[in-house]
């Protein structure tokens, strides 16, 4: 039965994840103990092997603790092995449109090549984009509700376009019935007071770029001319931010996440993530950079610096929380008592068949890392998708047919992780990129102990005002 759990320790605690549940529990070392030897069969072995060391009655009670969950289906639970089921026409449900390739930053780890995606310069026309939104909506069959990125590059370097296509793209929903969610994701140069009130009269959720503390910052994202971006961009961010009617977010799903990147030169980040939150951040992420280049990628042995960072990040997430100053931190956030539906647990982002990435000349790619790739265009919106190949092996890419995911206890979480980071290390979508796996499973270790720990603190608060 120990293939179906995962047990693990974090500050001072042993969590215990029921791995086909998602179920989570708080344990001593004496269940953790008999974890070793349970296998829901063996009561009498248990206690034998365990006698010298814990009271009898004392393990019988556990054993009776364990059965239950059992019977609840919190432990030992069956192996989801039903592969998930799509139509044969699939229905896509997002595109990303890149109505700029082109940026006017140079960030050193950009897997853009600077913003053209290495095919050349340019920007998308209107025509275009209001060639996508029918595509969308022709594609997305009965599904009602669509999402829409405005991605780059710098996608405010061609804000008529993403002006004539929004306005185009609302039009067609009174036509339709259909809903569009509009997001852009910016590295906020381009921002000004016409700009925003205009991004939040059209209700654009926003993922604004920035890399924490200024010094790291302006070392990864400088300008054109080299020149730091820090002071400029944080004043956009806070100008935008204190016009947002709801703040960072608000009931209408319209939020302004802060996002950014960490490399081999900031492995202490945890101070990026606490630097962007004392700016008046609260919604923010810092990923970990996906390079070859080994003076910022990652290799084995910068995993135990990593883990220990991440240790130090969630004892200052919670210090925050409980001194009543917690922000969100988007990979903490994680519903340990309703997650996912099975088959986007089984299959994750949907690129290749539910999601595209539209260039700016109108092909379609599996998603935007995948723009200007070789072998990964999929069609075009004049064509439609020609290649119908790609797409299904994308489909049936999902964690019970890779290998190397099946056995693995955050498989329903990572959903198998990013195909673009293991097509680009491994030239394989089925073959996961083995150091952004390790990392992804610390980092989970430490949501799962966020969230446990929040919901007893919780538990905690609501019995106290009872009392």
């Amino acid at each position: 039965m120990k293939e179906s759990i995962h047990i693990f320790e974090q500050e001072d605690e042993i969590l215990l994840l029921d791995i086909n549940s998602g179920a989570v529990h708080v344990i001593d070392e004496m269940i953790r103990d008999i974890l070793q030897v349970f296998t829901g069969e063996n009561d009498a072995e248990v206690l034998s092997r365990l006698s010298g060391r814990y009271e009898a009655a004392e393990l019988q009670e556990a054993l009776s603790e364990l059965h239950t969950l059992m019977e609840a289906g919190e432990l030992f639970a069956p192996d989801i092995n039903v592969p998930p089921t799509f139509q044969e026409q699939g229905l896509v449900k997002s595109l990303c449109l890149m109505v700029a390739q082109d940026c006017n930053l140079r960030c050193k780890y950009c897997f853009g090549d600077g913003g053209d995606y290495g095919m050349g310069r340019a920007v998308m026309s209107e025509e275009t984009g209001k060639k996508a939104v029918d595509f969308l909506i022709k594609s997305s069959g009965k599904r009602k509700h669509l999402e829409m990125d405005f991605f780059g590059g710098e996608p405010l370097m061609n804000f008529g376009t993403v002006k004539a296509v929004t306005e185009y793209a609302r039009a067609r929903e009174k036509e339709t019935g259909k809903k569009f969610k509009l997001t852009m994701t910016t590295n906020g140069m381009l921002l000004t007071d016409e700009k925003i009130k205009w991004l939040n009269d059209n209700d654009f959720a926003l993922v604004l770029s920035l890399d924490g503390r200024k010094e790291v910052n302006d070392a990864m994202r400088p300008d054109v001319g080299g020149h730091g971006t820090y002071d400029r961009i944080v004043k956009n961010f806070k100008r935008c931010l204190d016009s947002r009617k709801g703040g960072d977010y608000d009931y209408r799903g319209v939020y302004t996440f802060l996002r950014g990147t960490y490399t081999k030169k900031n492995l202490d980040f945890t101070k990026d993530v606490l630097s962007m939150n004392d700016e008046g951040f609260s919604i923010l992420s810092v990923e970990p950079v996906v390079s070859k280049n080994p003076e910022i990628g990652f290799t084995e042995e910068d995993l135990p610096r990593i883990y220990e960072e991440y240790d130090r990040l969630t004892h200052a997430y919670m210090e925050r929380h409980r001194a009543g100053k917690g922000f969100f931190f988007f990979h903490f956030n994680m519903d340990l008592s309703n997650g996912p539906c099975v088959a986007k647990r089984l299959s994750g982002c949907g690129a290749g068949h539910e999601y595209f990435a539209v260039a700016e000349n109108g092909d379609l790619y599996p998603c935007h890392q995948f723009v200007g790739r070789e072998g990964h265009r999929l069609g075009s919106l004049d064509e439609g998708v020609t290649n119908t190949t790609l797409p299904r092996h994308f489909r049936e890419c999902h964690v019970l047919n890779k290998e190397k995911c099946r056995s693995c206890w955050a498989r329903f979480f990572c959903s198998g992780g990013c195909h673009a980071n293991a097509d680009q290390f491994h030239g394989d979508i089925y073959e996961p990129y083995e150091v952004g796996c390790a990392i992804q499973k610390k980092r989970l270790e430490c949501a799962i102990y966020v969230q446990a720990m929040l919901a007893l603190e919780k538990q905690e608060q609501e019995a106290a005002a009872e009392a």
